[in-house]
């Protein structure tokens, strides 16, 4: 299991704000300040940029979640990346 984003604990802690505990609150705020300073934002032309919000919209994703995801799914299929391992018992198709 994921653990969640920086952007998920800090929604769930506006969500419950007066259970958080101001340690823990600190610790959030700490973390996405040196997520936002570190962040940087990539520019595409507007026919990509449409393309990404259309995605986004079928795949229920955030931009970057996307952009993410194109990525992994480009560095696996190109053997920069390990592909995912598959378990023995299940099904695949093809032969061997």
């Amino acid at each position: 299991m994921n653990s969640p984003d920086t952007a998920t604990l800090l929604q769930d802690a506006a969500d419950r704000i007066a259970d958080i505990s101001r340690a823990d609150l600190q610790i959030m705020l700490r973390r996405a300040a040196l997520l936002l300073r570190n962040s940087g934002s990539i520019a595409f032309e507007d026919d990509m940029e449409e393309a990404l919000r259309d995605l986004s919209g079928e795949f229920g994703k955030t931009r970057n979640d996307t952009i993410r995801f194109i990525v992994r799914e480009w560095m696996e299929k190109n053997t920069y990346l390990p592909v995912h391992a598959l378990d023995e018992d299940g099904d695949v198709d093809g032969s061997a």
